[in-house]
């Protein structure tokens, strides 16, 4: 099984930003967990903070893997191009937030890419990720 974690805009910076909301562990040391925890999953993992990249990324990927992780932070709530790039592709796609984005401003409340998605899964900080690869393996 091959899977990919597209991360956005500033979760580069997980481990330093706002640690009440993303905790103090940088996503690098997460992936490392995860990727040994899940040993039979091919993973790999891309951050940008670059809308364009990860527009060109999902379309690189979306066709030859059996699932994506896309936590497109703030651009969730703005790219009309990211959620269109979700639905051109036939890879499934399950939306991943580390925060609840219901629990925080009202622009946040609305998400160009669910419509698109597999499913949607925020919330539970960095196991948001976890819990969506679990979902590819029912």
């Amino acid at each position: 099984m091959k899977i990919i974690i597209i991360n956005g805009p500033n979760l580069n910076l997980l481990g330093k930003r706002e640690k009440d909301i993303y905790g103090d562990l940088s996503f690098e040391e997460f992936y490392t967990t995860l990727k040994s925890k899940y040993p039979k999953i091919a993973l790999s993992y891309f951050q940008s903070n670059i809308e364009g990249e990860l527009i060109d990324k999902i379309q690189e990927v979306g066709f030859d893997h059996d699932g994506i992780l896309l936590n497109a932070a703030a651009y969730t709530h703005t790219s009309v191009g990211i959620g269109d790039a979700v639905k051109a592709i036939s890879a499934p796609v399950i939306e991943v937030h580390i925060s609840n984005t219901f629990a925080r401003e009202e622009f946040r409340h609305h998400s160009y890419i669910s419509s698109g998605a597999k499913g949607v899964i925020l919330g539970f900080g960095l196991q948001s990720y976890e819990l969506a690869l679990q979902s590819f393996l029912k």
